[in-house]
């Protein structure tokens, strides 16, 4: 499993990369000289984002789209992520549905 991540960095700057290992990579960044160059004088850095990908392949190709976004469409990608991670399940109320209603 590969993964695209978007790390919010100590000066509010944002950093996408990929990796495998989430926790390893996260915990570079921030404590190591493995980290990126960029976000070396830039700590502490936190995870701000993250998607899942099946291979390699797809992580790159949505780590460029990400990169190529303007700062507040990632903003906004990352505040929607947040938004989805923070609702807690519906549970079903019961009542008919609108395909299972009598048709009169």
């Amino acid at each position: 499993m590969w993964y695209v991540y978007i790390l919010e960095c100590k000066d509010k700057t944002l950093y996408t990369g990929v990796t495998t290992d989430l926790k390893r990579r996260l915990a570079e960044h921030n404590t190591s000289g493995l980290g990126a160059k960029y976000t070396k004088g830039r700590r502490p850095l936190k995870l701000a984002y993250t998607i899942k990908k099946k291979n390699k392949s797809g992580a790159q190709k949505e780590e460029s789209r990400i990169k190529k976004l303007s700062r507040v469409k990632k903003i906004k990608l990352i505040a929607n992520y947040d938004e989805f991670r923070s609702k807690k399940p519906r549970k079903y109320q019961g009542g008919a549905r609108s395909s299972d209603r009598e048709k009169i």
